[in-house]
């Protein structure tokens, strides 16, 4: 059945792949129904649901070409009738200094024609939060907590005013967590306030969930919501939804388990060595061996295949930030990356034809390439895993057209037990 537009509550960009799927989960904990595109759709929409998120891989790439394709996204969504539109970023403000979410944030204000929206990255379930404007990952500074260490996007800043203003034209506020803890009148007054000083984006603090909920009154009737996933959980109730467990139901799952892993980030690093000290096989993938012609695909698909009958196998890139550093610089930080994003991509797609059908799947750029390569245009978005993960189902080309279970889990995310609590977790 189609969806009427009127019907389309909510139309989210995201950034990237896992990003996606963690609004996507937000929502749905919130008792919205979500459908997560692969990319812009080529047609209209096809399910009776409230949000759709459409995940494009543009975190990284080329400012001007991030707009383009957001733009794109917005004209797609605006033609489906979403009333509100969401454009997500990570909870750890991912960027450079061209951007990109400055541009890409100025580009929807300019479209929808508004000329005030909120920023703020915060998501307490993952221990980020914003205290006056200075992003915080746990009990430390952004600067201080590995993310200054990110291959493509370093963050040296965790003051988040400083960050955007570095991106956009437009003036950058503040609204602080005095103001949010007097509640969604007080930031109304507040965003008033600001726009008659010709302020056009507010960076806004939150430490708690209570101060997300506080928010999203707010929020209601602003055309552009610009945020990490957490604000999320205070939007649904602006359209009259209340949980349900019925919004994240998926069909039950079946098949071999494998996990497959790009992300250099310290929680997936811990994350791979749980899973090596619990006595489950993994394999680690060499990028300079890659880069020396060996078909290193086909070497780890050939170890996965008599291992999976008896349980979830992992492959992994995943190293820590001086070895990365180290094959940065022999191969080009770009490449590097590139390189190894095709290799899993292509590990994964023969896991699935080899009868994979519940895959986890690390790290927001290998996420992106995986879900590529699998043949996946559309995303039914189920149960949490950890906070801003959850077990999702699709139609898979690689899978022949069957059923597959997927998690796609931002580096950051997840606790240290995370790939083998997942299948638990499914059942």
């Amino acid at each position: 059945m189609s969806a009427t537009p009127a019907k389309l509550l909510l139309g989210c960009i995201a950034d990237d792949f896992t990003g996606a799927t963690d609004l996507a989960n937000n929502l749905v904990r919130a008792g919205m129904r979500v459908v997560q595109a692969i990319g812009v759709p080529a047609g209209a929409l096809a399910a009776e649901v409230d949000a759709v998120v459409v995940a494009l891989k543009s975190r990284t790439i080329a400012p001007a070409e991030a707009v383009a394709q957001s733009l794109a996204a917005l004209r797609w969504l605006q033609a489906q009738g979403a009333r509100q539109i969401y454009f997500k970023y990570c909870s750890t403000f991912d960027s450079t200094p061209k951007g990109n979410i400055g541009p890409v944030t100025e580009a929807l204000m300019e479209a929808l024609g508004c000329d005030f929206t909120i920023a703020t990255p915060a998501f307490p379930d993952n221990q980020r939060t914003v205290f006056k404007g200075y992003l915080f990952a746990g009990d430390v500074l952004l600067n201080e907590s590995g993310m200054q260490n990110h291959p493509l996007t370093p963050m040296t800043d965790p003051n988040l005013v400083r960050v955007l203003q570095a991106q956009t034209r437009r003036r950058v506020g503040l609204i602080d967590h005095t103001v949010v803890a007097r509640g969604a009148q007080a930031v109304r007054e507040r965003v008033a306030q600001l726009r008659s000083q010709g302020i056009g984006i507010a960076i806004v603090d939150a430490i708690s969930n209570d101060d997300l909920l506080r928010l999203g009154p707010a929020l209601a009737g602003m055309p552009l919501v610009t945020a990490g996933s957490g604000v999320a959980i205070g939007l649904p109730g602006n359209f009259g939804i209340a949980p349900s467990s019925a919004a994240g139901a998926l069909p039950p799952a079946r098949g071999l388990q494998a996990v497959v892993s790009g992300s250099c980030s310290l929680a997936t690093n811990r994350q791979v060595l749980s899973f090596i000290q619990s006595g489950r096989p993994a394999l680690a993938i060499e990028p300079l061996r890659i880069a020396a012609g060996v078909d290193v695909a086909a070497e780890a698909l050939a170890w996965a295949a008599p291992l999976l009958a008896s349980g979830p196998v992992l492959v992994y890139s995943t190293a820590e930030a001086g070895a990365v550093k180290s094959v940065q610089g022999r191969l080009g930080v770009e490449e590097a990356g590139a390189m190894v994003e095709r290799t899993i991509a292509e590990i994964a797609r023969g896991l699935v034809a080899l009868g994979v059908r519940q895959l986890v799947v690390a790290g927001g750029e290998t996420s992106g390439a995986c879900v590529q390569a699998l043949g996946i245009g559309q995303l039914q978005i189920g149960a949490q895993i950890d906070p801003g993960v959850p077990w999702c189902h699709a139609q898979a080309e690689a899978a022949g057209g069957a059923g597959l279970h997927i998690a796609l889990k931002s580096g950051n995310f997840g606790t240290d037990d995370f790939f083998g609590k997942a299948f638990t977790l499914l059942g």
